[in-house]
């Protein structure tokens, strides 16, 4: 990846220059998608730092607005948004905009990983070199206590338990340490109550963020799925029959065949079969575009 000098990324400094950084991002304008993939391939294909830097600063407000959903860990925004803008450059640098999708589908992931790293290396009660699963068990317990109506204080009912542990994939013992760990011990109890404006008061607890996406994007993310699959399915049929296996084998399946491997299947040659995956490809493009373009999807040319 580019060093980030040449990125010109801004730095989201002390809390007090926060909201000029904020406003300073705002400058960067959010590129239509057939200048998103051009810059894209110019990185990919070329190592344009001057591309990766424009995609890059494109999509700093997503890092702050994914980056503001975690203030609730008690950790300087600033800080979060550092992270996350790491993960946005390890998001440009291994997109890959043949692949059809936006730049801010790929990235989030990667800004979201980030960020919660960052969280959990900063908080003691969740130590370094715990699991996947656990690491899930930390982000979304208040979450699935809040959904069971099981926010009182103590332990959880064995019930509540044996619910949560078997939704995030860990064990009951787990389930239950970490549930004391953030109800009763840890950096910060959860149940301190804190001043707010005007004499009122609240709890810690009701500061933390609920992970989970919300429902506007679930839907769009959904419906965005379902367009893109059947636009997909309809693309495919302009291939033939060994046209679409090789395809789907070689760039379409979780673990590809080689081209050996269906050199074999085919009895022909290696270089036979790489032929017919690009000629397939290319195929594949086209029908989607024009799919996309029939359907106003894309602007006609």
């Amino acid at each position: 990846m580019a060093q980030a000098k040449a990125l010109s990324i801004p730095a989201a400094g002390v809390e007090a220059g926060l909201n000029r950084y904020l406003t300073e991002i705002k400058k960067f304008p959010i590129l239509a998608p057939e200048e998103e993939f051009m810059l894209a391939k110019r990185w990919k294909e070329h190592g344009d730092t001057d591309a990766a830097a424009q995609l890059v600063n494109s999509h700093l407000r997503l890092v702050a607005k994914i980056a503001m959903g975690y203030r609730g860990y008690g950790l300087p925004v600033s800080e979060l948004i550092s992270e996350g803008n790491i993960g946005l450059m390890q998001g440009v640098k291994k997109f890959e905009p043949d692949r059809g999708f936006r730049l801010a589908t790929y990235a989030m992931w990667w800004i979201r990983a980030s960020i919660q790293e960052f969280i959990l290396r900063s908080w003691s009660l969740v130590k370094m070199g715990t699991t996947a699963a656990q690491k899930k068990l930390f982000f979304n317990l208040r979450r699935m206590k809040n959904q069971i109506d099981a926010f009182e204080e103590g332990d959880l009912k064995p019930a509540d338990v044996t619910k949560i542990a078997t939704d995030l994939g860990v064990t009951e013992d787990e389930v239950i340490s970490m549930n004391r760990r953030m109800s009763m011990g840890g950096d910060t109890s959860l149940n301190v109550s804190l001043k707010g404006d005007e004499g009122s008061e609240s709890q810690w607890q009701d500061f933390l963020v609920d992970n989970g996406p919300l429902q506007d994007e679930v839907v769009a993310e959904d419906e965005e799925r379902q367009v893109r699959h059947q636009l997909l399915q309809t693309a495919m049929q302009s291939l033939n029959d060994r046209e679409k296996h090789i395809l789907t084998e070689r760039r379409l399946a979780d673990d590809p065949k080689t081209l050996e491997e269906l050199s074999q299947v085919y009895s022909v040659s290696r270089e036979r079969i790489r032929q017919i995956e690009v000629r397939a490809f290319e195929k594949l493009q086209a029908a989607l575009m024009k799919s996309a373009t029939d359907q106003r999807l894309l602007p006609a040319a």
